[in-house]
């Protein structure tokens, strides 16, 4: 049962929002891993099923803690946490990398969202406070 989103703080709506774009946006990544996967000539097969495995696994806890969340479970916030912190060594090692133009979003995105996630509204709309 989700709780009505109009009573939910705006900082929680747009943390739940952003976590769900993100469980997309991995999701597409995973499926053309899968079509990598299924089309390469040469490959260590059993690497390549990891990277995909894990980028399904990811693709599926963001979109469950977005769900969790948007019914205000408060265990949910602390893996999304962990979840939008990991977004900031990969996007450091991209800007080193010369991908600055996806680093740089990344890092403010991971920023972005633990922000959400921890901000006094969303806080109390979880029963910390």
């Amino acid at each position: 049962m989700t709780i009505d989103p109009a009573l939910a703080p705006v900082t929680l709506r747009w943390a739940v929002r952003l976590l769900w774009g993100q469980a997309v946006a991995v999701g597409l990544v995973a499926a053309w891993l899968v079509f990598a996967d299924l089309t390469a000539e040469a490959t260590d097969l059993t690497s390549a099923l990891m990277v995909t495995a894990f980028a399904i696994g990811v693709a599926v806890a963001l979109w469950a803690l977005g769900n969790a969340l948007s019914r205000r479970r408060a265990g949910a916030r602390a893996p999304a946490i962990v979840l939008q912190l990991m977004l900031l060594p990969i996007g450091w090692f991209m800007i080193q990398g010369g991908l600055g133009w996806l680093g740089v979003p990344l890092i403010a995105l991971g920023v972005g969202v633990t922000w959400l996630l921890v901000s006094p509204p969303t806080t109390r709309a979880l029963g910390f406070e």
